[in-house]
């Protein structure tokens, strides 16, 4: 979650609720390297990358799979309305061609295959760069439910958008099915209003994330109140962690769509603004969420304090009372055990020569221990 590098704990240890697979970098630039050296710094997730194109206007779409791009063919005229969507970042060789044909800037093409790049967005020339980061709950078959994060790139031009993903996750799924449908509002506007529904996606997972978090921290709630354990502690750091990482994320594309909205570029046309401003909104709700979750971590945190030291003062209450009762008997054993002969003492102890003193003095111990469990249950010591 983090949302950064962390290894998987085993169960008897405390594991991020993140798939820390997809964060975590495999190789790294080596220092001194010119500016836009391509190096995919994260994990090969697909046997090959796949392309998909989405060429569409009001009343038509064409959806389909294709192998390269064809400047020939008839959705790279400039007339249509072209979104290509790219899985997979690991073959640097497929992806130059596809980068090199728009003629993305050197530093774009870098920072699409660095997968640890922080969300923004960039006006570079004739198009918009954007970065932003999938945060979603995933449950694999057979597995538990955890926190999915991954880059995901969109490159914004006069009549084309590029996405760029890590993986073949269905992200974008919701937005395909919509354009499905003829005529609407997504067919009808320009390319600018793909970009946003796009976006606005992205963000709506981000409420699945969060209540997913909400879940786990109820459950982590019940748990420390009824059996804290020092895993518990080591989980509500690694939740912690994951909060701020999913916080960082979040606030690095809300201060990049605050600058889409305020800028003026031809590429985004004043009605789709007020879109981008509803993204906006609910980017800020995620981040208030965010901080209200963080406050209930932090509280956890009291919480597990609260409950070892209300545990320790029960076993401490315990000790006590068995202290306390055998401080008389010990009182009366270590009178009697003391070595006085009888014969030659001038003070005598009568009743080491009773024939039932051995009983009445285990009599009187007890007696004295049953009085005091009395007085301590009386006042409710226990």
């Amino acid at each position: 979650m983090s949302l950064n590098q962390q290894s998987n704990e085993s169960a008897n240890g405390f594991r991020s609720l993140f798939n820390r697979s997809s964060t975590a970098s495999v190789q790294r630039k080596v220092p001194g390297q010119p500016p836009g050296t391509l190096l995919h710094t994260g994990e090969k997730k697909l046997d090959k990358i796949l392309i998909t194109v989405h060429d569409y206007d009001a009343m038509r779409y064409d959806y389909f799979p294709v192998e390269e791009i064809d400047p020939n063919a008839s959705y790279m005229r400039p007339s249509s309305k072209t979104w290509i969507q790219i899985q997979g970042l690991h073959d640097i060789a497929e992806l130059r061609k596809i980068m090199d044909y728009f003629e993305l800037h050197p530093l774009v093409q870098e920072d699409i295959v660095s997968i640890n790049q922080r969300p923004k967005v960039e006006p570079y020339g004739d198009i918009i760069f954007i970065v932003g980061r999938m945060i979603t709950a995933r449950q694999q078959q057979g597995e538990e439910t955890e926190l999915k994060s991954e880059q995901v790139s969109l490159v914004l031009g006069k009549n084309f958008i590029l996405s760029f993903q890590e993986s073949d996750d269905p992200l974008f799924n919701p937005v395909i099915r919509r354009l499905l449908v003829a005529n609407t509002r997504l067919r009808r506007h320009s390319i600018d209003f793909l970009t946003y529904a796009l976006l606005d996606n992205l963000v709506d997972h981000y409420f699945t994330a969060l209540d997913f978090i909400n879940e786990t921290i109820e459950t982590m709630e019940e748990r420390v109140i009824e059996n804290p354990t020092p895993i518990d502690l080591q989980n509500i750091h690694a939740l912690r962690r994951d909060l701020i990482f999913f916080r960082k994320s979040v606030w690095s594309l809300r201060d990049g769509m605050n600058s889409l909205i305020r800028d003026d570029s031809p590429l985004i046309s004043p009605e789709i603004k007020i879109y981008l401003r509803d993204v906006y909104d609910h980017l800020v709700q995620v981040i208030d969420s965010v901080e209200s979750q963080r406050e209930l971590v932090f509280s956890l945190y009291d919480m597990y304090m609260s409950s070892l030291s209300s545990r320790m003062n029960e076993v401490m209450k315990v000790l006590t009372v068995i202290s306390t009762l055998f401080i008389p008997l010990t009182f009366i054993v270590g009178v009697y055990g003391m070595n006085f002969n009888p014969e030659t003492s001038a003070w005598n102890m009568p009743e080491l020569n009773w024939t039932y003193g051995y009983p009445v003095a285990w009599g009187v111990m007890l007696l004295i221990a049953a009085s005091m469990l009395y007085y301590f249950k009386r006042k409710n010591w226990f």
